[in-house]
């Protein structure tokens, strides 16, 4: 992706020293770099692997990006992250979002489903209630049961996740940022000056921000600091239509969450660009794991989550094969309470960790670099950040 043109181009020739540097180039480590090198900080963002890679949690070329959440302050960070986007779809000249309108459904009376509601209410977002009825008139290949009902939030839709990547670093690039790939850190070295020991050579910074993704746990133990940190390896589906062509379920799918009757399970779907005639339809959650183990096939009959997602298509989704044409994997780090880390390290205040994503991270991504970048600088930051505190572990 970066020729070495490019990187001299951008680069410090002969000097090692930045104010901060920025461990990790995923999407969150991206944005992290971005928004420091718009505050003017030079800025060093370093990557393990040769870029653009798909052993991380940012690669794939579609997320979806939604206001519809059961917690307030993530609907309300959303609407800043929505313009953030649009920013970054202007400065790139790139275009990043498609609007489908995002479904949730469930059974009439869940309380995650309602608070949906409620939030999307008070936030003065437009969204629609939608009966089974409702439902079916709209979107005629998803089936709903009795006694299951939707709210429509229609703002929803999907990121084009490799080509936003791709825009961010590109952006920071233009802006005086270095990117050093295929650079594995060995050792940091906390301090003042804190520095950064490489496969390749050193680095020495004021500030450092980590936003390693499923590596963040071994980054972080020799620093001194074990956080509830859990990776999962997921399988990533994609599933065909019976008869081709003869129904309207890939033209018209939005994309939707399922939280489904009588299970704990929750279920997204999204059309897929990946795989023209595919959609990609999910379980949020999988088998824990360790990173080094993404690709590993692993035949057990304690798997469960395949099954779930076959049986679920032939539930909801009846125009579609209840087995998977394709089966990718991905790797989520998560929280026990599914909300990200965004704080210092308790003893190096100069160490900012962004972790533990819990696979809902990428649409936030814009603002998560931005508050990352304010907690590395100290700057005032734009949100209550209590929810994403180290301490709530305690």
């Amino acid at each position: 992706m970066f020729s070495e043109g490019a990187r001299k181009h951008y680069s410090f020739p002969g000097c090692t020293m930045y104010d901060c540097i920025v461990l990790g180039a995923g999407i969150q480590g991206s944005f992290t770099a971005y928004h420091l090198a718009k505050c003017g900080k030079k800025t060093l963002l370093l990557e393990q692997f040769p870029l653009p890679h798909t052993r991380g949690s940012s690669h794939g070329q579609t997320r979806i990006i939604r206001k519809a959440y059961p917690e307030d302050f993530y609907t309300n960070m959303m609407q800043e992250s929505y313009q953030l986007w649009a920013e970054l779809e202007k400065d790139s000249g790139t275009k990043l979002y498609r609007n489908t309108g995002l479904v949730v459904w469930g059974p009439a009376g869940n309380h995650e489903l309602e608070k949906i509601c409620k939030n999307l209410e008070n936030y003065q977002i437009p969204w629609e209630h939608l009966s089974q009825e409702a439902m079916k008139q709209k979107y005629p290949g998803i089936s709903l049961k009795p006694g299951e009902v939707a709210c429509w939030d229609t703002s929803g839709g999907v990121l084009y996740a490799d080509k936003a990547l791709k825009a961010v670093q590109e952006c920071f690039l233009r802006m005086g940022g270095t990117i050093h790939d295929n650079e594995k850190v060995t050792h940091i070295e906390p301090g003042p000056m804190i520095t950064v020991t490489t496969t390749t050579t050193s680095y020495s910074a004021e500030k450092l921000v980590i936003t390693a993704g499923p590596w963040a746990q071994k980054v972080l133990t020799p620093l001194g600091l074990q956080l509830p940190l859990k990776t999962l390896r997921i399988n990533v589906c994609y599933w065909k239509e019976k008869n081709p062509g003869r129904s309207d379920i890939l033209a018209s799918s939005p994309c939707f969450l399922a939280a489904v009757s009588g299970e704990e399970h929750e279920i997204y779907g999204l059309p897929s660009q990946e795989y023209p005639g595919l959609i990609k339809i999910c379980l949020h959650g999988g088998n824990e794991a360790e990173v080094e183990e993404r690709d590993l096939v692993v035949e057990d009959p304690k798997v469960k989550d395949i099954s779930i997602l076959c049986r679920f298509i032939s539930n909801y989704l009846p125009d579609l094969h209840p087995a998977p044409a394709v089966v990718e994997q991905c790797m989520y780090t998560v929280t026990p309470d599914q909300n990200a880390i965004l704080d210092h390290h308790p003893l190096h205040k100069n160490i900012t960790i962004g972790a533990g994503f819990s696979g809902h991270g990428f649409k936030l991504s814009p603002l998560i670099g931005k508050i990352l970048s304010e907690l590395c600088t100290g700057a005032p930051p734009s949100y209550d950040l209590k929810p994403f505190q180290i301490t709530r572990f305690k």
